[in-house]
């Protein structure tokens, strides 16, 4: 393992990561989206305040994130895909993180499915499966999201991936569920937001 290369890798991630979308996004309409709604400078949070058109912007820009970030990762590190899961990691803790805005992003879920999808889609697209059921009977964003990444490191475990791996799964399952932990109070006191398309709200997101 070239540590070097893991840490330009990391460094990059992070970097890259801090350009949180949510809040550049905003910034064209003239707002700062974590003083708007939830104050969450995520994708639900912007379909909230901002409608459709900015939440396709940040969707798009977000994705595009991990894909650039695990891409130079696997390329780094010839391939190997511990390279891609290091950026990955790296870009979420910026996303989360960013340096740029004072250390106040979002919560890491759109992030990480992206680096998900970059690194093993199948884990991807069981979990992107367990949201969208999840939110489409309760209209839970907060549920879905916290369900989805509880459960990739049992996913990577059941498809047969390396410890590294099923480590990588872990650490991003208990950093993003550990952002959404007010939603986990709220929606035990059964005061969490529903998922609405109306353009303001007050709702939490990703």
């Amino acid at each position: 393992m070239n540590i070097l290369l893991h840490v330009i890798s990391a460094v990059f991630g992070y970097l890259v990561g801090s350009l949180n979308s949510a809040i550049l996004v905003s910034r064209f309409y003239k707002k700062d989206i974590r003083n708007e709604g939830s104050k969450n400078a995520g994708l639900t949070n912007v379909l909230r305040v901002l409608g459709k058109k900015a939440a396709i912007a940040v969707l798009l820009l977000d994705l595009l994130k991990g894909v650039i970030t695990t891409g130079l990762g696997y390329i780094l590190v010839k391939d190997q895909l511990s390279g891609a899961l290091v950026a990955g990691i790296f870009t979420v803790i910026g996303h989360i993180f960013p340096v740029f805005f004072k250390f106040k992003g979002g919560k890491g879920i759109l992030i990480s499915l992206s680096v998900l999808l970059m690194t093993d889609w199948r884990v991807a697209l069981i979990g992107l499966g367990i949201f969208i059921i999840i939110v489409g009977l309760t209209r839970y964003v907060s549920l879905g999201s916290i369900t989805a990444m509880f459960l990739s490191p049992l996913f990577a475990w059941l498809l047969n991936h390396e410890p590294f791996f099923i480590i990588s799964m872990g650490f991003l399952a208990a950093l993003t569920i550990f952002m959404h932990r007010s939603n986990v109070k709220r929606l035990l006191n059964g005061t969490e937001n529903k998922l609405s398309f109306n353009k303001t709200g007050n709702g939490e997101g990703k």
